[in-house]
C-alpha cells in the first residue's frame, strides 16, 4: 500500500505565491509518473501538471508559465510551486503517483485564492 501525503495549501490573494508538496510512503515500488490534479467546486477533477521519472513534464494550458511542477526521485516526493494565483485557481489539489502496481491518491490539500 502506497500512502501519499499533501501540504502546503492555504489561503493567498490573487498575485500571490504557494508551493505544495507530496511525499510517498509505504510499500512504494518505483513510482513512475508523479502528478498534480485539483477539483473545484461542482466541476470534474482535472490534471494540472505531471512529471515522469526522468523528469519530463506535462502542464495544463491554463497553469503554463505560472507554476512549475519538480520531484525528488530519492524521496518520492513531487513538488509545485504555483505563482500568479488566480481565483479560478481555488480548488482543492490532490496529489497523485502511479506505478506497475496501480495509481495512488493522497486526500487533497485545499487552496483558496481571493481576488
Amino acid at each position: 500500500q502506497v500512502q501519499l501525503v499533501e501540504s502546503g495549501g492555504g489561503l493567498v490573494q490573487a498575485g500571490g505565491s504557494l508551493r505544495l508538496s507530496c511525499a510517498a510512503s509505504g510499500s512504494i515500488f518505483r513510482i513512475n509518473d508523479m502528478g498534480w490534479y485539483r477539483q473545484a467546486p461542482g466541476k470534474q477533477r482535472e490534471l494540472v501538471a505531471s512529471i515522469t521519472r526522468r523528469g519530463d513534464r506535462l502542464y495544463a494550458d491554463f497553469v503554463k508559465g505560472r507554476f512549475t511542477i519538480s520531484r525528488d526521485n530519492d524521496k518520492n516526493a513531487v513538488y509545485l510551486q504555483m505563482n500568479s494565483l488566480k481565483p479560478e485557481d481555488t480548488a482543492v489539489y490532490y496529489c497523485n503517483g502511479k506505478n506497475v502496481l496501480g495509481a495512488y491518491w493522497g486526500q487533497g490539500t485545499q487552496v483558496t485564492v481571493s481576488s
